[in-house]
């Protein structure tokens, strides 16, 4: 986020001529628009890394608390950690048991005034961290014997997304412009894997579970909303526009206001070699 669009770094993120705070509309479109992860993938989760209720858990990256509530009944105290404001007001405004808390925080901030944890797991945020940094960071944070756990989701190309490719062109249409956008596919991505591999963190193993989910229209306008790249912070005045494509798009695809989407939930789960 360098004035001067170089390469610069403020909280959470890593950037090169990344917008300031462009979550800050998405938060309120997050817990409406974004697939949850599957609470199989979250036992199975909690199984294999052997949490116990005697843990700590943080969650880097929690945004409105997907993950951070989905851990809540496993772990003694969970810790939701998020630099923008906006997500950590609406992770708040959720009903949360006792052992959950909050913190405005980044990355850049770990260190041992956060104490020692068993499990951190991040949810579709570890692609704007300086990876290895924060690896090296959680490294002298985690227990012996604890882990990592990246979660994302993907939607495999079966039949029942046959509907996505109409509406991932309209969303690729107000989101061509972005530079951030996509970067994973890039060439020169490293990916999540490699990274890990060549961290503290190197004994990696990948779990998933794939559902069939009803989706309302509604649902997918929220999704777009949350997207950094089509957010009211990035896109402005075009996203009324967008809004006003995709309703009109998806009256066409679901004229009863509901599609079938297949979603695969997913964990990359790290631990120390040895």
């Amino acid at each position: 986020m360098d004035a001067s669009g170089g390469c610069g770094r403020i909280g959470l993120f890593v950037t090169e001529s990344f917008e300031t705070r462009r979550f800050r509309t998405a938060a309120a479109h997050y817990l409406a628009g974004r697939p949850h992860y599957s609470p199989r993938l979250i036992r199975r989760v909690v199984e294999l890394t052997r949490l116990t209720l005697a843990h700590r858990v943080l969650d880097l990256g929690c945004g409105p608390g997907l993950l951070t509530l989905a851990f809540a009944p496993y772990a003694r105290e969970i810790l939701g950690v998020d630099p923008e404001p906006e997500m950590l007001r609406a992770a708040r405004a959720r009903e949360a048991p006792a052992n959950v808390r909050w913190m405005q925080a980044s990355s850049d901030d770990l260190g041992p005034a956060f104490s020692r944890f068993f499990l951190t797991v991040m949810g579709r945020s570890f692609h704007w961290m300086d990876r290895a940094e924060t690896l090296r960071r959680l490294d002298a944070l985690i227990e012996p014997g604890g882990a990592i756990a990246l979660f994302g989701d993907e939607h495999p190309e079966v039949p029942d997304n046959a509907w996505r490719a109409r509406w991932r062109a309209l969303i690729d249409h107000y989101a061509g412009d972005d530079p951030w956008r996509g970067r994973e596919r890039r060439e020169k991505w490293v990916r999540h894997e490699a990274v890990l591999l060549d961290s503290a963190f190197s004994e990696v193993e990948r779990v998933s579970v794939i559902e069939r989910r009803q989706v309302t229209t509604e649902t997918l306008i929220e999704r777009a909303l949350s997207m950094s790249s089509t957010s009211r912070a990035r896109l402005g005045e075009r996203a009324d526009a967008m809004v006003a494509e995709m309703r009109a798009l998806l009256v066409e695809l679901a004229p009863s206001g509901e599609l079938t989407e297949v979603l695969s939930t997913g964990a990359l789960i790290a631990r120390r070699a040895g």
